[in-house]
């Protein structure tokens, strides 16, 4: 509860937090609006493969230009920073390498994110991962890298995972037992085998929308395919040690005064195969008709009252339960997204403290097949023409050999695969010399070992 006044004592100083950001799409854009506004924080640089695009991003958010410059040799980043400007540049490494205590992983590829990591704790840089794509295929081993470098680890406040796991860790801290914890989005079961051709008509965007806003079909339809929810339930059960069904996720429909309800163990008259898991609900009905009082953009964690002396505390205190009076649930209906990614950079730097962070291998996606896959043919990765994420646990995923959704870019079928089907790496071939596989493939031998 403390932040603002300790970056106001930074700003007085003169030393304020020294950010760097790479990756400058929409989240980094919302982010970035914010920053100049707080006391106490500096934007070093922002790196992007395309550089004008954050030069785009920084004056959509209001920046005026004057504090912009384009890094090369004559304007080290560090010179521009001196002179309080933010360097623009096309160089991750060396943006990584200048002088600033943070960077924010923005980039949304898992490769690219985890060798920026890796990177970073080498530098002594804290790392705020964004990119939950890197953190649900390598989460564990970053988070083993950063502390061997003294260095933080987190995720990014203002994205779901993080806040579903602030909400856990509040229950579990005053000895509330966690019996789900989740999110809310739009589903169906048809949207798993939607394209960035068909995603605009499921969302009700007209061309003229897509065409004059920061709308990338492949992350949309991320959203939208299941993809995203699997990819984020995923970094919370490995943060938060929360194990996922048998059956991944069922995307029940459930409005917020339900949650204590449905969301709780079968046994007691709820949908969950078991307590201490992850569930993803729906904010529409399966006919198409949408859920009263829905959660798509929020986050929750069911509750179970550990004696029956905090029951009858919660039925004094005036808590919504289910019928047996043991269950209640607390939620947040919306997330700001990068609008509140400051809570992570200054809790990193100034308190030495993630916003949550992996702490071991819990979890999986899998790739599966939208269409039936032929010999030869290339996968395109997330939100893509060719494969989904299912959620499953860590055991299914050893023992199958299944095909991480984080290495399914780029991908080579070796055989024919049918729809529906759990991609294995026997499927595909692979590039085994990027760090993202071969860190991965060692997560993995070790995971098999305990």
């Amino acid at each position: 509860m403390n932040l603002y006044p300790m970056l106001q004592k930074r700003a007085a100083e003169d030393r304020p937090v020294r950010i760097g950001i790479i990756g400058a799409g929409k989240f980094a854009t919302m982010f970035i609006s914010q920053a100049r506004l707080t006391p106490g924080m500096q934007i070093v640089g922002i790196a992007d493969i395309v550089p004008e695009r954050a030069h785009q991003a920084c004056i959509r958010a209001g920046w005026q230009k004057e504090r912009l410059r384009y890094s090369d040799p004559a304007n080290s980043i560090d010179d521009l920073a001196r002179n309080q400007r933010t360097a623009i540049t096309a160089d991750a490494a060396a943006l990584i390498k200048s002088d600033l205590d943070v960077i924010l992983e923005i980039t949304g590829n898992p490769e690219a994110g985890i060798e920026h990591a890796v990177m970073s704790f080498e530098a002594g840089k804290h790392i705020v991962m964004v990119n939950v794509e890197a953190d649900c295929l390598l989460g564990p081993s970053l988070r083993q890298l950063a502390d061997k470098a003294g260095c933080v680890y987190s995720m990014a406040y203002g994205d779901q995972p993080a806040l579903i796991a602030e909400q856990v860790d509040w229950a579990r801290t005053v000895a509330l037992n966690v019996v789900c914890a989740g999110k809310g989005t739009r589903y169906q079961p048809e949207y798993h085998y939607s394209t960035p051709e068909t995603v605009w008509g499921y969302y009700g965007f007209s061309q003229e929308q897509v065409a004059s806003g920061d709308y990338n079909p492949k992350m949309f339809n991320s959203f939208l395919d299941g993809t995203k929810s699997a990819i984020e339930m995923c970094a919370v059960s490995n943060a938060c040690s929360l194990r996922p069904q048998n059956d991944g996720l069922k995307f029940p429909a459930v409005a917020t005064n339900d949650l204590q309800e449905i969301l709780r163990p079968a046994e007691a008259g709820g949908v969950l195969e078991h307590s201490g898991t992850v569930e993803v609900v729906a904010s529409e009905h399966r006919d198409g008709s949408p859920v009263a009082n829905d959660l798509r953009w929020g986050v929750y964690v069911v509750l179970e009252a550990p004696t029956e002396y905090v029951q009858r505390c919660f039925a004094e205190y005036g808590l919504r339960t289910d019928s047996s009076g043991r269950y209640a649930a607390l939620y947040r209906p919306y997330h700001f997204i990068g609008l509140e990614l400051g809570i992570s950079a200054a809790s990193a730097v100034l308190r030495g403290e993630p916003t949550g962070s992996a702490q071991k291998f819990t979890a999986d996606v899998a790739a599966v097949a939208k269409k039936n896959l032929s010999e030869g043919e290339m996968l395109d990765g997330e939100g893509g023409y060719t494969v989904f994420g299912r959620l499953i646990r860590k055991e299914y995923s050893l023992e199958n050999a299944v095909l991480p959704m984080g290495l399914a870019a780029n991908a080579r079928m070796v055989r024919t695969v049918a729809r529906d089907t759990m991609l294995t790496y026997d499927d595909v071939a692979l590039d085994e010399t990027t760090m993202a596989y071969r860190i991965r493939k060692s997560m993995e031998r070790v995971a098999a070992l305990r």
